[in-house]
């Protein structure tokens, strides 16, 4: 079967009774942050719970920066001296979130804010007050509270009052794991059974149509198989941004070992089954299907962002929605300097207030550029750059990058027209560029981007410099994740069919599922996403299955 189609079920006939292998109130299909979140919210609600992941657990939430968005007025932006409330909150995101869910399901995700924060705390994560002095796209392990948006861009702060609501977990390097290991250890003290290396692969309805359980294919704990799987797993994952075509081999390799050595498991799920099996980046026959102008970034997350959860919920009628949205993250700050500078497209012409968040940019880059960003800089912003990126400034991941685009993918002109030459557009459009981007910074108008008089830099000396940065640079890789995913209800995380009613047994999450997150991406929108749609999930689950329940005298 195509890796685009819908997975169908097993449909049992009437009366059939399966011989199940276990059965548990809510089963958790992909146990990253939004399943961890869902299945600590089950169990506190009186729910028995087992999750299943087809590798270690922990997906893209694990391997992220471990930022939560939070904002209303969380303890940390009053401690670092930041007033913010929900209504204020929710003027910002409505600019961002759009039409992806509905004006009182954001509200509702505001008002939440903050209890939301608490109740990660309860599971053993810590944040922090600290704030850096400088915008960047990832703090350093100084700081963990920061504006992981466009908070603070000009057009944003008209609307809104701008507070910092990137909260990033406290732990060393990408606090992801941190994160993760925070919710992983309280589910387990919990009570939560995680079935690892364990891919769920159909549904299964029972006669009517409800989604009673799954069919899952495990390997069996501690065999040679096992191990051998778990360790490619990890090498694919860790090895992915910097040599993917390598990694795809490896996990065609882990495909190989799953079918050799896997064995049957059915599995029933007596209140509800929740789909929180990540977006489908990983996944390049449907990315080319939905979203073929982001095939050149590179995939952020891991193999298992492949598409599986959508597809498992396609097959029984559910409905994937906005898979066309697609988060391309072109960031240019660290360093400060270039973010100074000047971007173009393919025809020397400017597009993007560049101080803007790197996902906004990359939206312009891909969505109506071709994919094009060419970086401008004079001599005076590139040797800033190259002092704001020295040792103990930036984080590897960030310096690196820089580093070898200067050495190795800059282009010099003398003169704008040698310039415009060198990088192949028209000589006039970026003369023409640059000196009304030169006028702005000595404030004879206004920038027609609206960038802030302090983010200007008077371009009229040269030599400059050109950096290509568009979203197929091999030396400056553009990352990417899904947004997309199945329509629920936004009352109650159920999974909707093409008519708008809820699929009976049936529940989905984090970017399994359309929520907050799908329309354009923000630093940290993703995982409160993850922590607000699960434990959403979750609390329907038990409110019916209580419900449901006879009271006894």
């Amino acid at each position: 079967m195509a890796a685009t189609q819908p997975l169908q079920p097993l449909r049992l006939g009437v009366g059939e009774t399966p011989n199940w292998d276990a059965e548990t109130d809510l089963l958790v299909v992909g146990f990253g942050g939004a399943g961890a979140c869902a299945a600590l919210e089950a169990r506190e609600r009186g729910l028995a719970v087992v999750a299943l992941d087809r590798f270690a657990g922990g997906g893209a939430t694990a391997r992220s920066g471990g930022v939560v968005y939070a904002g209303g007025g969380t303890p940390y932006q009053a401690q670092a001296g930041y007033a913010d409330d929900p209504e204020t909150m929710f003027t910002y995101l409505r600019e961002e979130v759009g039409d992806a869910v509905k004006p009182e399901t954001l509200r509702d995700f505001c008002l939440r804010s903050v209890e939301q924060l608490a109740w990660l705390e309860r599971q053993g994560a810590r944040f922090e007050a600290s704030v850096p002095p400088h915008k960047t796209s990832y703090p350093s392990d100084r700081y963990y509270l920061y504006y992981s948006g466009n908070e603070s861009v000009p057009a944003y702060a008209s609307l809104a009052k701008p507070a910092p609501r990137g909260h990033r977990t406290k732990g060393r390097g990408m606090s992801g794991a941190a994160l993760f290991a925070a919710l992983r250890s309280s589910a387990k003290a919990k009570g939560v059974l995680l079935y690892s290396q364990c891919e769920v692969r159909r549904l299964v309805l029972d006669s009517e149509g409800a989604v009673v359980g799954v069919e899952a294919w495990r390997l069996p704990p501690g065999s040679a198989a096992a191990r051998r799987h778990a360790r490619l797993a990890r090498w694919a994952t860790a090895i992915h941004p910097y040599a993917p075509p390598l990694a795809e081999r490896m996990s065609a390799n882990l495909r190989r070992i799953e079918e050799e050595h896997a064995r049957p498991l059915l599995l029933r799920a007596r209140k509800g089954v929740l789909l929180s099996a990540g977006g489908f980046v990983f996944n390049r026959e449907m990315l080319g299907e939905h979203a073929p102008r982001y095939l050149p970034a590179l995939p952020l997350g891991t193999p298992g962002c492949d598409g599986s959860g959508i597809r498992l919920g396609a097959g029984v009628g559910a409905v994937p929605a906005r898979m066309d949205k697609v988060s391309a993250w072109r960031f240019i700050n660290p360093p400060l300097a270039w973010a100074r500078g000047v971007v173009v497209n393919a025809a020397g012409e400017r597009y993007c207030n560049e101080e803007v968040y790197g996902a906004k940019l990359g939206h312009a880059m891909v969505e109506e550029n071709g994919g094009r960003a060419i970086l401008i800089l004079d001599r005076t912003l590139l040797r800033e750059s190259l002092r704001q990126v020295g040792p103990g400034k930036v984080w590897s991941f960030q310096r690196l990058p820089v580093l070898l685009n200067l050495l190795f993918n800059r282009r010099r002109g003398d003169s704008v027209e040698a310039l415009a030459e060198a990088i192949g557009v028209p000589a006039g459009n970026l003369r023409r560029t640059l000196e009304e981007y030169s006028r702005a910074a000595r404030g004879e108008h206004t920038d027609a981007f609206g960038k802030s008089p302090a983010m200007l830099a008077d371009l009229d000396d040269g030599p400059w410099y050109a950096l290509d940065l568009s979203v197929d640079s091999q030396l400056y890789p553009c990352p990417a994740i899904t947004l997309g995913g199945l329509r629920v209800c936004e009352r109650s995380g159920r999974v909707l069919d093409d008519s708008g009613e809820p699929i009976p047994g049936l529940y989905s999450a984090g970017r399994n599922a359309v929520g907050v997150a799908s329309n354009l991406y923000v630093s940290g929108l993703s995982i409160a996403d993850c922590v607000y749609s699960g434990r959403r999930a979750a609390a329907h689950v038990a409110t019916q299955a209580h419900a449901a329940t006879p009271e006894t005298a």
